[in-house]
């Protein structure tokens, strides 16, 4: 394994969104079902960022072994995931042609990387995968 990806997130106006795994007080226990919601849609998007960072770092593919995954967001519900991608620091992505190519790879792999987080999961269906490769932002 590559990398541990935090459950924090940041707000669109750029503050920290509190901690989904942090514990909570008496009165956030009783949250209702949006509280354990959130908390499973989390840890569902956690362990697909997993799965398919360490598929990628095992890929056979050159294009695909040099992506590492940035984040993944459920779009609009878990039923389908986005999968924000990005290139390792050593092998940049330039121009629109070779962003074609990268993009052209993980379509046809697309199947097999839904397998795999497929086997990952406990969920009655794999959410469908779309991925976003994002060539300014990295991950910290």
């Amino acid at each position: 394994m590559r990398r541990h990806f935090s459950l924090r997130r940041i707000a669109d106006d750029g503050r920290e969104a509190p901690d989904l795994g942090a514990r909570r007080g008496r009165a956030d226990r009783r949250g209702g079902p949006d509280a354990t919601a959130d908390r499973k849609t989390m840890q569902l998007c956690h362990q697909v960022a997993v799965t398919l960072d360490e598929v990628l770092a095992e890929c056979g593919d050159p294009l695909l072994h040099g992506l590492h995954v940035v984040d993944v967001e459920p779009s609009p519900d878990v039923s389908r995931l986005l999968v924000i991608l990005a290139p390792d620091d050593g092998e940049p992505v330039d121009g629109p042609d070779a962003l074609h190519r990268v993009e052209a790879h993980l379509s046809r792999a697309s199947g097999h990387l839904r397998g795999k987080v497929a086997q990952a999961i406990t969920r009655k269906r794999a959410p469908a995968l779309v991925y976003h490769l994002a060539l300014g932002e990295t991950g910290a």
